[in-house]
């Protein structure tokens, strides 16, 4: 059987919990064609790049499958008819990830706060002090009575 990482994209206003009911639903279809899925992620809520379908946002959910085509021929033709689901890609890989998916690592990198670190907000440029003082700016100048 091959490896397959698949994505599909649910509408906005669709609850969680019938997100849920989706990947139950689709699993179900992969078990019963001989696969297996092992790794579920739900990536939640995400804004889009542009709009799919009048809709601005969608909830992301990732599947890591092992199952022969059929079955994924299967999950791509219900998900193509259902009116919930906006976008689906499927690709093959040659080894599923383990532990968390990046988009996962990248939530959690999220939370790490300042990443300026303890010089400010540039330490790699030092003291700007050999500079001499800013000539005015023009509308300045105007005010003080020089021309250019």
């Amino acid at each position: 059987m091959a490896l397959y990482e698949h994505i599909y994209l649910a509408r906005q206003d669709v609850s969680p919990q019938q997100v849920e009911a989706l990947t139950t639903q689709f699993k179900g279809i992969i078990t019963s064609l001989g696969g297996k899925v092992s790794k579920t992620e739900y990536w939640g809520v995400k804004s889009l790049a542009y709009r799919i379908k009048k809709n601005r946002k969608a909830h992301f959910t990732l599947l890591n499958i092992d199952a022969p085509p059929a079955a994924i021929a299967e999950v791509e033709r219900q998900e193509g008819l259902s009116e919930d689901i906006l976008r689906f890609l499927t690709l093959r890989v040659d080894a599923l990830e383990e532990g968390p998916s990046a988009q996962l690592r990248k939530r959690d990198d999220d939370d790490r706060g300042d990443r300026r670190g303890p010089g400010g907000p540039r330490p790699d440029r030092g003291d700007r002090g050999d500079r001499g003082d800013r000539r005015p700016r023009r509308d300045e100048a105007r005010a003080e009575g020089e021309t250019f």
